[in-house]
């Protein structure tokens, strides 16, 4: 695990940018597509919005979720909703492929099923995607990888559902295709996540973000976030 501490959220947020558009050409000089996995909050928002100014190859380019709310469409509560206001326009890129996680379905088992085998069609069997990005909660859950869920301990679905947390369920990857990913990109910011930071480094598996693989990590973090850290930079 790597990392890099900015100056505040604007800065982690473009950095974030760089980052994701170096991998992106990468991937598709070498193997003809790109394959990201994305994260709710607010400072992927402003991550998104400068990954719009990038010169990017759009068309290569495979944008799944990581995890998304239970909610209608459209709903503010939607990670979705955040992603294609802030990445897709106005005006309109020549549009990467954006595949939601089908929340809205009647039947969520086999909505998760028919997502997991979306990942197949996107990133192959396993799925191995290119790079994902995570944030972390103050209660050091990922993705929607919650404490004291049955979802932690889930090993044979790459995609499955949660019990209800912060007032809903939720449809989330799960540790084995995001230990599978080439590259994992967290964003931390704020002083309220200086503590989980630290253990977040240290590896600790007592937390949901510490049983995510760190041999393939990068970390871009806020002053606030690292205030913490016994780390230069």
């Amino acid at each position: 695990m790597t990392f890099e501490i900015l100056a505040d959220v604007e800065a982690v947020a473009r950095r974030a940018a760089e980052l994701i558009a170096g991998e992106a050409r990468a991937a598709v000089k070498a193997r003809g597509s790109f394959t990201i996995a994305v994260s709710g909050g607010r400072t992927p928002w402003l991550m998104f919005r400068a990954l719009r100014s990038l010169d990017l190859p759009w068309r290569d380019i495979h944008v799944l979720q990581v995890d998304e709310r239970i909610a209608p469409a459209n709903h503010p509560d939607r990670n979705l909703t955040h992603l294609c206001a802030n990445l897709l326009g106005p005006p309109e890129l020549d549009l990467p492929q954006i595949y939601a996680m089908p929340v809205e379905s009647a039947d969520l088992d086999l909505a998760a099923m028919s997502y997991a085998e979306t990942l197949v069609k996107v990133a192959g069997s396993p799925p191995v995607l290119d790079l994902v990005h995570l944030g972390m909660g103050t209660d050091g859950h990922t993705a929607s990888l919650i404490p004291g869920d049955p979802v932690l301990d889930v090993t044979d679905a790459d995609v499955a559902l949660t019990e209800t947390y912060q007032g809903r369920r939720r449809m989330t990857l799960t540790y084995p295709v995001l230990n599978r990913a080439r590259r994992v990109l967290w964003l931390i910011t704020g002083a309220d996540k200086a503590d989980m930071l630290v253990r977040l480094r240290d590896r600790d598996a007592s937390i949901p973000a510490g049983r995510v693989r760190h041999d393939r990590a990068v970390v871009l973090a806020d002053r606030a976030a690292a205030r913490s850290l016994e780390i230069a930079g």
